[in-house]
């Protein structure tokens, strides 16, 4: 059973994949590096969930079946909330993508395209 591919309102931005044969080279540092990055239980997370477990909202984590795997689901309230890493969905976008210096045609067309997913999730939890 395969899914169907998702309508996009605008067009999806194609991002190259990170390896030497497509010409993106890293040291073997900054690879352990970015394997060590978290994508869900994250301090900002974590401090979210501790106040508001302190606060007597009662909340899911990381549900996986929702669009866009919020990190934090209030069921009883319809409300969805995503703890988003300034870096990696283009926090002061317009300046900061011109201090990016290595694989600029790798982040770029990342963060990009994090951006657009961003919008889309937004778009689909408020219509």
């Amino acid at each position: 059973m395969s899914k169907k591919p998702k309508p996009y309102s605008e067009p999806k931005i194609s991002v190259p994949r990170f390896s030497e044969e497509e010409g993106f080279y890293t040291t073997p540092q900054r690879s352990f590096n970015m394997s060590r990055i978290k994508g869900k239980n994250t301090q900002p997370e974590k401090l979210l969930r501790k106040a508001l477990w302190h606060a007597g909202v009662r909340y899911r984590s990381n549900k996986q079946k929702l669009p866009g795997k919020p990190d934090i689901s209030l069921i009883k309230y319809k409300l969805v909330i995503f703890v988003d890493g300034s870096f990696w969905h283009g926090y002061d976008w317009e300046n900061r993508k011109e201090t990016i210096k290595s694989n600029r045609d790798f982040w770029i067309p990342k963060i990009e395209r994090n951006r657009q997913r961003d919008r889309e999730i937004n778009h689909y939890y408020q219509s």
